[in-house]
């Protein structure tokens, strides 16, 4: 089932987390899934059901492999019980100027998966039966199977939207008073990830599935998820995709390392970018670039996503003998960054020392770049070939100077932006992946080759 509201805010992502954690409560296996690129949500997911968060993207993944995905994601590592998709924005709202291309509802559709809608009755009475209405007739295409009202103010607003909403024929699967023990803060790109503050999420997750659970019929719920059809396609399989691209065989021994940057300044990766990666024969580390003081044994490969490495700039530079165990890499092993793993290759991220690998500075600033783009690569690289498109999606406040290097790493339209070569790729922009998996066969090959020199070992 997929939980989706008429806009932001109505709160999709705490209703949504918080089922999750109650469905799980019950006793059941729940996968969770987020529409769209966000890599925050899905942390939460992640807490609540104990299963990786995973996402669900038509722009960045294909239309085609969409069901294949909601697929895998629910039967890795074990068969879920029920799979919890949260929707973004609204409904029915995607990439601008394409007729909501990567929207709730285009998922939605791709998958035949029943909705059930978020809708916020703080400021509204009866009106609320009209937008639902309204909601429900929109796309023929789309089964608007329920309600769930939020931010409700007495038990005398509960009865006024109920008796409005019995005319419409969508059910009201729950009704949610205002708590102040369900908030999770945000910064500002949204909310905080879950790994910052582990802690206090769980604490909030605890009072989330206690509140769905007063306040939602989980009955009901679990009747409007058994109405979705069987997934008609094969689940995705991170070999199959790997397919002709030249990736290494798996079954070599031992495996060369990636060491992956996590921890709390680092919490933005795909999940299926480690299992390609797994798939084409190396073994993923993580490494918390606040905490460790050194790289894994046999490490031949580095790769930093994304996350919030302004927030954490001191620790991050304080951390010298890690800064100096990347750094002394450099030229050897193949190194992938993203967005914040960029900023960390700088020489400087605003006015601390860090890496240095990159003949430039990042700076936090106050204007947010945002969006989904499609670019090609100016020339062959650690993860493209000239010529190569990628869709992908951008999202930081923060200002690398100068934007790109020598050889950049991608160019869309009028911008050309990041740092490439033949064993480095440092950019802005987020990829999934599963959307493009020769960029796994590729830096996997690397890796390996890489290994093999460091080793000195020929049969690898």
């Amino acid at each position: 089932m997929i939980i989706a509201a008429p806009a932001s805010g109505h709160g999709k992502t705490t209703v949504a987390s918080g089922l999750m954690a109650a469905l799980a409560g019950r006793g059941l296996t729940v996968s969770g899934h987020k529409v769209g690129p966000d890599y925050i949500d899905p942390s939460y997911h992640a807490l609540a059901t104990g299963r990786p968060g995973r996402n669900l993207d038509p722009h960045l993944q294909g239309e085609h492999h969409i069901a294949a995905l909601l697929r895998h994601g629910a039967t890795v590592p074990t068969q879920a019980d029920i799979a919890v998709i949260e929707g973004v924005m609204g409904l029915f709202d995607g990439a601008l100027g394409t007729g909501g291309f990567a929207s709730t509802a285009h998922v939605a559709r791709l998958t035949n998966t029943p909705v059930v809608l978020v809708v916020d009755g703080s400021a509204a009475g009866r009106s609320v039966a009209a937008m639902v209405h309204g909601f429900a007739t929109f796309d023929p295409g789309i089964t608007l199977a329920g309600v769930i009202l939020n931010k409700l103010g007495s038990p005398r607003h509960e009865t006024e939207l109920r008796g409005a909403l019995d005319g419409i024929g969508v059910p009201v699967l729950g009704a949610l008073h205002r708590s102040d023990h369900v908030e999770v803060p945000s910064r500002h790109l949204g909310l905080i990830p879950a790994a910052e503050r582990r802690a206090e999420s769980a604490t909030v997750l605890d009072a989330l599935r206690s509140w769905i659970t007063t306040g939602v019929d989980l009955d009901a719920v679990l009747r409007v998820a058994r109405t979705a059809p069987d997934l008609d396609r094969p689940a995705w399989d991170p070999v199959a995709a790997l397919g002709a691209h030249g990736a290494p065989s798996p079954v070599r021994r031992p495996l060369p390392v990636i060491a992956a940057a996590g921890g709390p300044a680092f919490t933005f990766r795909y999940t299926e970018n480690v299992e390609l990666l797994a798939a084409a024969g190396v073994e993923v580390v993580d490494v918390d670039p606040l905490a460790d003081e050194s790289l894994p044994d046999g490490c031949a490969g580095l790769y930093f996503g994304g996350g919030f490495p302004e927030v954490h700039a001191d620790a991050l530079s304080a951390n010298a003998p890690l800064r100096a165990a990347v750094a002394g890499l450099a030229g050897s092993v193949p190194m992938v960054a993203e967005c914040a793993g960029l900023t960390y290759l700088c020489r400087e991220l605003d006015d601390q020392p860090m890496v240095g690998v990159l003949d430039a500075t990042a700076r936090m600033t106050s204007r947010r770049t945002l969006g989904y783009r499609t670019a090609t690569a100016p020339a062959t690289n650690v993860l493209s070939g000239e010529g190569e498109q990628v869709t992908a999606h951008e999202f930081h406040r923060t200002q690398v100077t100068p934007a790109h290097g020598a050889q950049p790493a991608w160019t869309w339209g009028e911008s050309t932006e990041g740092f490439a070569g033949r064993l480095l790729h440092a950019s802005y922009l987020h990829v999934h992946w599963a959307g493009h998996p020769r960029l796994a066969a590729r830096f996997a090959t690397a890796t390996h080759a890489a290994y093999a020199a460091l080793s000195g070992r020929t049969d690898l």
